[in-house]
């Protein structure tokens, strides 16, 4: 009779081993779970002001495509698509339609009856520090325009705009990188606060910069 309380802590023991690993088991899996995914952070780009461009070095060439498309929407204020246009084609982008000698970005709200333009070219032929000089003191003769005070730099020399056509004002910065003579700039209405403009035309100005700019590495 005596066997039988031996034999039954034999079983209740060979069950307590066989849970304590399954515990342990379940209480590791819980506590190594991955987190909850994170929504990304939106886009807001790099001011200008914050922007080394002497250190960057521009390329003569296609640059559209590579404009993140989070940058077209935060510079216009709504989702827009950019269109590209290369050295030699005829183009609206150029007035009259004439035949561009530079490589070119023109981005407009997709919705329509939506103001705004965000545009960018970099010019096909290499440019030299003297001419880049007379392109800056003929850009701040350009009529219904006026020199922006305290612009950052946008290249080495460079220029930075504010102009007035009709309802709308536009922010423009133009700079030479290396041999290359980039320009962007921003057009929305008027009514918008001169500082938002040019922070979000500083902004855009940057994202075009960095799509342009010869890859590192």
């Amino acid at each position: 009779m005596t066997c039988v309380p031996t034999v039954l802590r034999a079983l209740l023991l060979s069950a307590l081993l066989t849970l304590i690993p399954v515990a342990i088991g379940v209480a590791v899996s819980d506590d190594t779970a991955p987190p909850p995914a994170r929504k990304p952070a939106a886009y807001t780009g790099t001011p200008l002001s914050e922007f080394d461009s002497t250190k960057a070095v521009v390329r003569r060439a296609p640059f559209c495509e590579l404009v993140p498309a989070e940058a077209v929407a935060a510079a216009l204020g709504a989702e827009g698509t950019a269109t590209g246009y290369d050295n030699g084609e005829q183009t609206d982008a150029i007035p009259g339609g004439d035949v561009a000698h530079e490589y070119g970005c023109r981005a407009a709200a997709t919705a329509a009856g939506t103001p705004g333009a965000a545009e960018a070219w970099v010019f096909a032929p290499p440019v030299t520090a003297d001419w880049a000089q007379r392109l800056v003191a003929e850009a701040g003769r350009t009529k219904g325009c006026a020199p922006l005070p305290g612009a950052p730099a946008y290249g080495t020399p460079s220029v930075g705009l504010l102009c007035t056509t009709g309802d709308q004002r536009s922010v423009t910065f133009r700079g030479l990188y290396g041999d290359a003579w980039l320009a962007c700039s921003l057009s929305l209405p008027a009514g918008l606060p001169q500082d938002q403009l040019v922070d979000r035309a500083g902004r855009w100005c940057v994202a075009v910069a960095q799509a342009a700019a010869v890859p590192v590495g």
